[in-house]
C-alpha cells in the first residue's frame, strides 16, 4: 500500500505543480497584454475627457498629434516660464496623469507629442525640480489626480505622482531634442536655487539646495541612460544630440549679470570645453560641477567645501542609482512577463 500512495502521490504533485503554473502564466499573460495594449492616435489624448477640456474648443478627434502638441503648450503657458494661472496648471497636471497613469509599466509617447510636450514641462521647471528632488512635502500631499494646483508665490504649482512624472519623462525622453530642453531647464532652475541661497547659511540650510540640485539631476542622469537605449550606435548619437541641444544654449543664455546666470554660463563652458567622448561623463557630474563652482565663488572655507561636496557626490549617486534600477526592474519583469506569456524568450517583452 505504501509503494502504491507513493505511486499516486507523483502525479498528484505534478499537476498540482502544473496548475500553480498555468496560474501563474494567466495572470502574467494577462498582465502582458493590458500593459501593451496598442496605444490610439496622439495617445489618446484627443479622446480623454479631461485633456478636452482643459486645453479647449482646438483640441477635437482626429485631430494631427503636432496641433495638438501646439495646443497644450498654447493652453499650458504662463505669461512667463514659472508663473501659471490656476487653469493652466491644471492643464498640465490633466495632460500628464492622460500620459502616464495608465496600467503600463512603459509607455510610448507619438513622436511629434514629445519635443511639444517637453517644451511645456520646461515652462514649469521649479515644479518638476521640486518632484524629482522629492524633498517638498507640499508637492507630496498635493501630487493626486483629485489635488488641485495650489497657489503659493504669486504662481499657481503642478504636481504629480512621482510614478506618473518619470514614467512620462522616459517617453518624452527617447527624443533627444526633448531631453536637451528638460535638462537646460533643470539646469537654469538649480543654478537659481544656488544663487539664492543666502550669504550666512551655514549646516543644512547651507546644504539643501546643492543636494536637491543634485539629486534632481541624477533622476534626469537616471532617465538618459533608458531613454537612448543600450546599442552603442544609437545611445552615442543621441548623447550628441543632447549635447549639442545644449550648447545651442550659448546663444541664448541667462543674464550674465545675475548670479545664477554665470553660474550656468560657467558649466555650459566646461561643457563645450569637454571632448565629444567625455561629454556624456561630464552631464553626468553637472551636480557635483555645479556644487564645486557655487562653492568657489562663495569663498567657502575647505572643510565646509569638501563635506557639502561629499553630501552633494552621494545624492547624485543614490537618485541616480534609484532611477536607474527602476527602469531595470521595469524592463526585467518585461522580460519574465514576456517570457512566461510566449515562450519564445528575453526579447518578446522588449
Amino acid at each position: 500500500m505504501t509503494g502504491s500512495t507513493e505511486r499516486r502521490a507523483v502525479p498528484v504533485k505534478a499537476w498540482a505543480g502544473a496548475g500553480i503554473c498555468l496560474a501563474l502564466l494567466g495572470a502574467f499573460g494577462t498582465w502582458f497584454l493590458l500593459g501593451h495594449e496598442t496605444s490610439p492616435p496622439c495617445n489618446g489624448l484627443a479622446e480623454n475627457e479631461s485633456v478636452r477640456k482643459s486645453v479647449g474648443a482646438a483640441v477635437h478627434p482626429g485631430i494631427s498629434c503636432a496641433a495638438l502638441g501646439e495646443a497644450i503648450v498654447k493652453a499650458t503657458a504662463g505669461s512667463q516660464p514659472g508663473r501659471h494661472t490656476q487653469a493652466q496648471a491644471q492643464t498640465m497636471k490633466d495632460v500628464v496623469f492622460a500620459l502616464g497613469w495608465v496600467q503600463s509599466q512603459k509607455i510610448e509617447i507619438d513622436p511629434a507629442l514629445r519635443v511639444p510636450l517637453a517644451t511645456a514641462l520646461a515652462d514649469y521647471a521649479p515644479d518638476v525640480h521640486e518632484m524629482l528632488a522629492g524633498l517638498d512635502n507640499e508637492y507630496i500631499v498635493n501630487a493626486g489626480d483629485n489635488k488641485s494646483p495650489w497657489e503659493a508665490d504669486g504662481t499657481y504649482h503642478l504636481s504629480v505622482w512621482n510614478s506618473v512624472l518619470t514614467k512620462t519623462l522616459r517617453a518624452v525622453a527617447v527624443d533627444p531634442q526633448a531631453y536637451a530642453l528638460l535638462r537646460m531647464a533643470e539646469t537654469h532652475t538649480a543654478a537659481a536655487q544656488l544663487a539664492a541661497v543666502p550669504a550666512d547659511a551655514t549646516g543644512v540650510d547651507l546644504s539643501l539646495q546643492p543636494t536637491k540640485n543634485a539629486r534632481a539631476l541624477g533622476v534626469l542622469d537616471g532617465i538618459a541612460e533608458t531613454a537612448k537605449g543600450k546599442d552603442a550606435g544609437p545611445a552615442r548619437a543621441w548623447d550628441t544630440a543632447v549635447h549639442e541641444g545644449l550648447l545651442d544654449e550659448e546663444a541664448d543664455r541667462a543674464d550674465p549679470s545675475t548670479s545664477g546666470g554665470r553660474l550656468t554660463a560657467a558649466w555650459l563652458q566646461e561643457l563645450k570645453d569637454t571632448p565629444e567622448p567625455a561629454r556624456a561623463e561630464r552631464l553626468r557630474s553637472q551636480g557635483l560641477d555645479m556644487a564645486r563652482a557655487w562653492a568657489q565663488t562663495r569663498g567657502m572655507a575647505e572643510p565646509t567645501r569638501t563635506d557639502l561636496l561629499a553630501e552633494v557626490e552621494s545624492s547624485a549617486h543614490h537618485a541616480h542609482r534609484e532611477a536607474k534600477l527602476g527602469a531595470v526592474a521595469v524592463t526585467a519583469l518585461l522580460v519574465v512577463v514576456g517570457t512566461l506569456a510566449t515562450g519564445s524568450g528575453p526579447h518578446a517583452a522588449l
